[in-house]
C-alpha cells in the first residue's frame, strides 16, 4: 500500500481482471470478513491531490470513475451503480485499446494512465497533449482490479500532463527506478519552474484517480487558455491590430467623434474592449459633462478647482449629489449647545466650540476625524462667533468684542479689542481684515503684523452688523444687516475710503436681516436670512433687484449657504438641522435631509463641503453626508 493511505483494500487477481471487468460487467470482489465495504475505499494520498490541483486548478470537479460514473475523489473500488450508456462508453474504450494494443509500449495501470505514448526525450506542450490524449485511452482500458506489477503512482499520472524534462514511457515500476533519488525539474507555467521529489508509487486504493490521465488533454487544453488569458491581462492596453474602421481613425479625430456623446454612451463605449476603456477614461471627454454636473470641482468660468483628481470619478460622485445618495454620520459630540462655525484647509477642519478653536485631521475616507486635536487655538473670553483661514492665519472674532490672530503652524496668538459689543463677522483677503459688530459699526484693519489693532476705518452702519464679506478684486466689501432702519440690509462699501457704494435690493421687508453674505465673483454675490429666501445678485444686470431667488418651502430662517461656484447650492435651516440642496438652473429644492429630530431641533450654523462630503455643524453635533460611499 501508497503512503498515506490508513485503510485496507483487498487486493484482486492481477490476471484475468479486464475480460471479467468487460465482459461480465463491474464486478465486487468479496471483502473478508473482518473488513467492511467502507474500508475498502482508500483516499487517494495527499500528493495526488496537489498534483490534481496543479493540472486543473483549485477547483476541480467530480470526475467518471473507472466504471463511467460520477464518484467522489477519494473512492477507489468499482463503481456502484451501471447505467448502459456507461457500460457502452466503457466497451468503446476497450475496443480502442484493443485495436492500439500492439502499439502502446507501456502497460497502464490504475494509476498509470498518463504514459501510453511510449516517446522519450523532452517533449513540448503539443508532444504532452498527444501522451494526454493515448494515456486518456491507457486509463479507460484499466480495470477495476489490474494493477502494474509496481504500482504506478496517480502523482505520476497527474504530473506527466506538464512534465516537460522526461516523458519516455514504461510500467511504473521502471519509472520508479528512474526517479529514485533524483530531481525531477518539471514545468508549471512559462517562466516559473519549481523542483519536486517523484513520490512513491501507490500500489492499491487509487483507481478512481487513475481517470485524471484520461482527463488530461482537457485539462491541458484548460491550463493553456489560462495561461493565455492571464498573459494578456499582463500586456499593456493597446490599439487593437485589426478591428471596426472606428478604431483605425487618428486619436485627434476619434476624440472629436466622442466628445458628442454623453455619459451614458461614453459608459458603455468603454465596455467595448480594454484599449476604449483606456481611451474613454481621458478628461478632455468628461470635461464638458462635468462642467454640467453637480459639485464636480469646475466652476462657471471652467477653472478646474481639483486637476488631480480624474474628471470621470469626479463625474461619477456627482451623480450621487445629484440623485440624493448619500450616508448620514456624526463626527463631533458636544456635551452642551454650541453655535459652532467651521472652516476646511486641505485634509484638515477647523472648527470653534465655546472659546477655543480646534483643529483636526481627517482620516483618508475623509468621513472620518482623527479624535486627538492637531492644535487648540484660545485667546478669547467668551464664545467665539466667526473665523476664517487666511495667509497662514486664524482671524476669529469674539463674543467680547476682540479680534484674535493665530499662527496656524506657530503658538504665535494676538488678540487686540475692536468693538464695543460682540464682534459677529469677520473676513480676511490680501492682508486686510473687516469686521462687523452688534454695535452698528464695521472697520477695516490690516494684518501686517507691525500694524495689528491699527484701525484703518470705522463705518457707521446704523444697525447690527451679521455678515460681512470681502470682494475678490479688494476693491469693495458688503455688509449684511439686521434691516430694522428704512434702508437695504445690503450695502457695498469702498474698501479704501470707507465710503458707501450702493445699495442691493429695495424690496427688503422690516425684520429681513442678511445673516450670510459671499462673493462669487467680482460682480455675483449671493445672500440669505431671516426672509426665508436665497438670493442671487448680478451688479451688472441690476442693484434693485435680484437676478434669481429660491425660496425656503418651510418658511424657515436660512442661517448659512455654501455653493460649488457653479450649480450646486447648499442652504442651513433653523429647524430640524435641515440642510437642501438646490439645482440653480431650477427653481424647486433638489434634496433635503433632517440631521435631526424633534426633541433636538437645532439650526444648522455652518455648512462645508467637497466634492465627495458635506459638513454641517449643529448645536450638539458635527454631522457629515458622505456621498461618495453612499
Amino acid at each position: 500500500m501508497g503512503e498515506g493511505v490508513c485503510s485496507l483494500a483487498w487486493p484482486a487477481p492481477r490476471s484475468g481482471s479486464r475480460a471479467a471487468g468487460v465482459r461480465g460487467g463491474p464486478r465486487s470482489w468479496p471483502a473478508p470478513p473482518h473488513v467492511t465495504r467502507s474500508d475498502m475505499v482508500s483516499p487517494p494520498p495527499a500528493a495526488a491531490v496537489a498534483a490534481a490541483r496543479l493540472c486543473f486548478g483549485p477547483g476541480l470537479r467530480p470526475l467518471m470513475g473507472s466504471q463511467g460514473h460520477p464518484g467522489p475523489p477519494g473512492n477507489s473500488g468499482p463503481g456502484e451503480g451501471e447505467g448502459g450508456e456507461a457500460r457502452k462508453l466503457q466497451g468503446g474504450r476497450v475496443a480502442r485499446g484493443k485495436r492500439r494494443k500492439g502499439k502502446g509500449k507501456g502497460k497502464a495501470g490504475a494509476g498509470q494512465g498518463g504514459r501510453g505514448s511510449g516517446a522519450e526525450g523532452k517533449p513540448g506542450l503539443q508532444k504532452a497533449k498527444e501522451a494526454a490524449a493515448l494515456g486518456a485511452e491507457a486509463g479507460a482500458r484499466a480495470g477495476p482490479g489490474e494493477e502494474g506489477e509496481g504500482g504506478g503512482s496517480v502523482e505520476e499520472g497527474a504530473r506527466r500532463i506538464v512534465l516537460g524534462d522526461e516523458g519516455s514511457a514504461g510500467a511504473g515500476k521502471e519509472a520508479r527506478g528512474r526517479g529514485a533519488g533524483k530531481k525531477e525539474e518539471w514545468r508549471v507555467r512559462p517562466g516559473r519552474r519549481e523542483d519536486a521529489r517523484p513520490g512513491r508509487a501507490q500500489g492499491r486504493g487509487g483507481q478512481a484517480w487513475g481517470c485524471i490521465a484520461g482527463a488530461g488533454a482537457a485539462g491541458v487544453a484548460m491550463a493553456v487558455a489560462a495561461e493565455e488569458a492571464a498573459a494578456a491581462a499582463r500586456e499593456p492596453a493597446g490599439r487593437p491590430a485589426a478591428g471596426p474602421a472606428l478604431l483605425r481613425l487618428p486619436e485627434e479625430l476619434l476624440l472629436l467623434i466622442c466628445s458628442y456623446l454623453d455619459m451614458r454612451a461614453l459608459g458603455r463605449l468603454a465596455q467595448v474592449c480594454r484599449w476604449l476603456r483606456r481611451f474613454t477614461s481621458c478628461d478632455l471627454l468628461w470635461r464638458r459633462i462635468a462642467r454640467a454636473s453637480l459639485n464636480s470641482g469646475f466652476t462657471r468660468l471652467g477653472t478646474d478647482l481639483m486637476a488631480s483628481v480624474p474628471v470621470k470619478e469626479r463625474v461619477k460622485v456627482s451623480q450621487n449629489w445629484r440623485l440624493g445618495r448619500c450616508r448620514e454620520g456624526i463626527l463631533l459630540k458636544w456635551r452642551c449647545s454650541q453655535m459652532p462655525w467651521m472652516q476646511l484647509e486641505g485634509d484638515s477642519l477647523y472648527i470653534s466650540q465655546a472659546n477655543f478653536i480646534l483643529a483636526y485631521q481627517f482620516r483618508p475616507d475623509g468621513a472620518s476625524l482623527n479624535r486627538r486635536p492637531l492644535g487648540v487655538f484660545a485667546g478669547h473670553d467668551e464664545d467665539v462667533c466667526h473665523f476664517v483661514l487666511a495667509n497662514s492665519h486664524i482671524i476669529s472674532a469674539g463674543g467680547d468684542g476682540k479680534i484674535g490672530v493665530h499662527k496656524i503652524h506657530s503658538t504665535f496668538t494676538v488678540k487686540y479689542s475692536a468693538h464695543e459689543q460682540e464682534v459677529n463677522c469677520v473676513d480676511c483677503r490680501g492682508g486686510i481684515i473687516v469686521s462687523g459688530s452688534r454695535d452698528r459699526t464695521a472697520k477695516v484693519w490690516p494684518l501686517a503684523s507691525g500694524r495689528l489693532g491699527q484701525c484703518l476705518h470705522t463705518i457707521q452702519t446704523e444697525d447690527r452688523v451679521w455678515s460681512i464679506a470681502i470682494s475678490p478684486v479688494l476693491s469693495s466689501f458688503v455688509t449684511g444687516t439686521a434691516c430694522c432702519g428704512h434702508f437695504s440690509p445690503l450695502r457695498i462699501w469702498d474698501l479704501n475710503s470707507g465710503q458707501l457704494m450702493m445699495h442691493l435690493g429695495s424690496d427688503f421687508p422690516p425684520g429681513a436681516g442678511v445673516l450670510d453674505v459671499m462673493y462669487e465673483s467680482p460682480s455675483t454675490l449671493l445672500s440669505c436670512g431671516y426672509d426665508t429666501y436665497v438670493r442671487y445678485w448680478d451688479l451688472r444686470a441690476s442693484v434693485r433687484k435680484c437676478v434669481m431667488e429660491w425660496e425656503e418651502p418651510h418658511d424657515s430662517t436660512l442661517y448659512c449657504l455654501q455653493t460649488d461656484g457653479n450649480h450646486l447650492l447648499a442652504t442651513g435651516s433653523s429647524y430640524y438641522g435641515v440642510v437642501r440642496l438646490w439645482d440653480r438652473r431650477q427653481r424647486a429644492c433638489l434634496h433635503a435631509f433632517p440631521l435631526t429630530s424633534t426633541p433636538l431641533s437645532s439650526p444648522v450654523y455652518c455648512l462645508r463641503f467637497t466634492t465627495k462630503h458635506l459638513y454641517a455643524a449643529l448645536s450638539y453635533n458635527l454631522h457629515v453626508l458622505d456621498f461618495q460611499n453612499p
